[in-house]
């Protein structure tokens, strides 16, 4: 659970669930017209995830992004045919006024910077599509469009404004809130829309925003059009997007595969779904993470190709296992705060697991085969991006091969039981070398590998399956553990773990985790963690007198002006 703010410290609130549909919607309408698709935002102000504020002028909580979110992944599986998503406002006069200014103040540090990092991934999702699935996002700014409000049409491949003598694009964090745009605002002015960085100075300093021709020339938005003719031209635009996408995208029955709510039995200490179970005790700030692999008929249904897939749709195990890791890590994120340690654990038969990857990768010419492993993609990120000590557990009867030793690639450490009665086997298969990238563009393998490049090349294509000895001659294991050692070894290295300050092992693995070259997301993700995690819990933001504090109140903020 979310530790209350001093604001709100006798409240207490029902775990968050982030499944949702679209009947279930309070935020979206979502309408289609062919290849094109209009997500119309128009927040129901009462409708919070939280008691304590209104969702006036089309701001946001936490709530409305968990809806964004679920529009972006049904539009790649339930419409694929959709080539083009124009995102536009329900308000008249305001596109979208960003995160709900009383939610940030009333909130607790760390709900608000989980928070942030959700919306962040939905918007990375937003892009990832425009990228890979042939979806390109359009923001139709038909009004003012601020702070979060900008940073949602940032996500979009173009944007338009309304020309109007009102309507403008702003950044206005840093001069009325005393914090920053939380959700990549900044990277992606410099790094996606190349905005020169003296005049993004003067953007992210000025309240009121930028407005009409100098928004284009400052590459802000794209174009603005009269209030007359915004909706037209708009439109035109979008038909022309939607041609272009159409072409190079890969084959197969665009055959809508409906996502069904995984309804997981949960109890008091765990979350059990169809292959994904999820126990914790909060007393002793650890939960155990467990992944059951393919079965021989999962597998050889995908063996059949392409098209046998769609037959599985949404129940395939590669769609349906990651959905509900994916959801498994969300649940942990925000609802156990405390649990600081997570021990991971695949099952199955390894050899298995190693032939459906190859099975799955022959699939990426057709879109649905495609689709299911960029999302496995996506899942595994949110795994990389959530602020937990992971140990991967290989004990007996584990199965960390192929999909599942991304996990064990992933984790902090890797324990590896060598017992010749009962030998744990590990491998790589066809999906370890490039199918699931990292943030930063990197494999997980040239990740784990990043100072050994000959490591990384004796393993290239190698997708045999390796016991515990030849594992951990090949670098893959981080501590090999004959059976006498194994239980004295592993208790207390999770003994320590949970001991020690979970804010310096968040920077620790923040660090540690994406060695090499950065990206704009992994640049994004890093800052956040980063700059945003730090300013948030400042005086001169969050303190009695500090700007976010008294957003609306009469009283100036008084800064401690001291740089460092």
């Amino acid at each position: 659970m979310d530790q209350p703010s001093a604001t709100n410290a006798t409240q207490t609130f029902d775990p968050v669930e982030f499944e949702t549909e679209p009947a279930r919607y309070r935020h979206f309408r979502v309408t289609y017209d062919g290849p094109i698709a209009t997500v119309t935002m128009d927040v129901d102000p009462s409708a919070c995830i939280r008691p304590g504020y209104e969702l006036k002028l089309n701001s946001y909580d936490l709530g409305v992004d968990i809806e964004l979110a679920d529009i972006v992944r049904r539009m790649r599986f339930e419409h694929p045919e959709v080539r083009v998503v124009v995102i536009t406002s329900g308000n008249d006069r305001v596109f979208c006024a960003g995160a709900n200014i009383n939610m940030l103040g009333s909130s607790s540090h760390a709900w608000k910077v989980n928070f942030c990092k959700f919306t962040n991934e939905t918007r990375c999702e937003i892009e990832d599509a425009t990228a890979h699935s042939g979806q390109v996002y359009v923001a139709a700014c038909n009004g003012t469009t601020a702070g979060g409000g900008y940073e949602l049409a940032l996500a979009c491949k173009e944007i338009y404004l309304q020309d109007d003598g009102n309507s403008a694009v702003s950044l206005p964090e840093v001069p009325l809130l005393g914090v920053l745009p939380g959700t990549g605002g900044l990277t992606r002015l410099s790094d996606k829309r190349k905005v020169r960085r003296d005049l993004a100075d003067v953007f992210c300093t000025t309240a009121e925003g930028v407005r009409g021709k100098k928004a284009v020339k400052w590459r802000l938005v794209d174009a603005v059009f009269p209030r007359s003719k915004f909706a037209e031209k708009v439109r035109a635009r979008a038909e022309a997007l939607a041609k272009e996408a159409a072409e190079g995208l890969p084959g197969g029955t665009r055959k809508p595969v409906i996502l069904p709510p995984l309804a997981p039995e949960v109890t008091a200490t765990s979350r059990t779904y169809r292959h994904v179970t999820l126990t914790w005790d909060d007393d002793a700030r650890t939960a155990t993470l467990t992944i059951a692999g393919p079965s021989e008929d999962d597998v050889a249904l995908v063996e059949r190709g392409g098209e046998a897939l769609l037959e599985a749709g949404a129940d395939l195990w590669a769609l349906r296992a990651f959905r509900e890791l994916d959801d498994a890590l969300l649940h942990l994120r925000l609802n156990h705060m405390e649990v600081g340690l997570v021990l991971v654990r695949a099952t199955g038969d390894p050899a298995r697991t190693i032939r459906h990857d190859a099975a799955l990768a022959a699939c990426r010419d057709h879109w649905f085969g495609r689709e299911v492993i960029l999302h496995m993609a996506r899942v595994l990120r949110r795994y990389d991006n959530t602020s937990r000590s992971f140990f991967a557990l290989g004990d007996a009867g584990t199965a960390f091969a192929g999909c599942l030793f991304e996990l064990a690639l992933g984790a902090d450490r890797f324990y590896l039981l060598d017992d010749p009665d009962q030998p744990v086997h590990v491998g790589l298969s066809a999906l370890s070398f490039g199918a699931l990238p990292m943030h930063h563009g990197m494999t997980r393998l040239s990740a784990h590998f990043y100072g050994e490049p000959e490591s990384l090349e004796a393993l290239a294509d190698d997708t045999s399956l390796k016991t515990p000895e030849e594992a951990d001659e090949a670098g893959l294991v981080t501590v090999l553990l004959d059976d006498i050692d194994w239980e004295d070894d592993t208790r207390v290295a999770i003994e320590e773990r949970v001991s020690l300050s979970p804010d310096a092992l968040t920077g620790m693995e923040q660090n540690l985790r994406f060695p090499g070259p950065e990206t704009m997301d992994s640049k994004i993700y890093a800052r956040l963690s980063a700059w945003q995690n730090w300013i948030f819990i400042r005086p001169n933001a969050t303190g009695p007198q500090g700007a976010l504090s008294l957003y609306g109140r009469p009283e100036r903020p008084r800064f401690d002006w001291q740089r460092v």
